[in-house]
């Protein structure tokens, strides 16, 4: 699943939770987006594979240029055995091969080049892609677990408020105890 929209889910969740009235905090459900969380780390070994793939293919643009720089090399090299082969143009043959030799060595170069900067940008991007999810995940299991413990100091608040709100009717009335009253029997 791609991880951006596992962050909009998570996203949506977050403001479809309930507000706490007079308060920034807002109650989600847990379980949802716990969810979420363990299907982001489900989905980042995916963006990983992304990775092998891009640094497989940069590999195979390598291999691609070094065959060509190869072919490119044998058929200068072969030039530059034919040219020597003719006695009237033997310097020229030196002289044209080595350049050959040397453009195919640029060219090599200059797809190597090319290769190792695609790679190094399609990798930035996808680091780059990991850190924001990294952060998003990381912000939500925060926003979770402030919002847990704004509910439990809410609940504790309510029941103290509870608690010093009894009214007397409520409150149990003490028993009296009796006390025996001696009488005089003299009358």
């Amino acid at each position: 699943m791609d991880i951006q929209h596992l962050i909009d889910r998570l996203e949506d969740l977050v403001d479809g939770g309930r507000h706490i009235p007079m308060g920034k905090y807002t109650l989600v459900d847990e379980e949802a987006v716990l969810s979420i969380i363990d299907q982001m780390r489900i989905s980042i070994p995916d963006q990983i594979e992304s990775a092998v793939r891009v640094v497989n293919q940069r590999d195979k643009l390598m291999a691609q240029a070094n065959e060509e720089a190869s072919r490119i090399v044998s058929h200068a090299r072969q030039k530059s055995e034919d040219m020597l082969n003719r006695d009237s143009i033997v310097v020229g043959a030196r002289h044209q091969a080595n350049n050959v030799l040397a453009q195919a060595q640029r060219d090599a170069d200059q797809i190597r080049a090319d290769a190792d900067a695609y790679v190094v940008e399609v990798l930035r991007e996808l680091e780059s892609h990991l850190l924001r999810t990294l952060t998003v995940v990381r912000n939500g299991i925060a926003k979770v677990m402030q919002d847990r413990e704004a509910a439990q100091q809410a609940r504790a608040s309510l029941q103290q408020h509870a608690a010093q709100q009894q009214t007397p009717d409520t409150m149990p009335i003490p028993q009296r105890e009796e006390v025996p009253v001696e009488r005089d029997d003299k009358s």
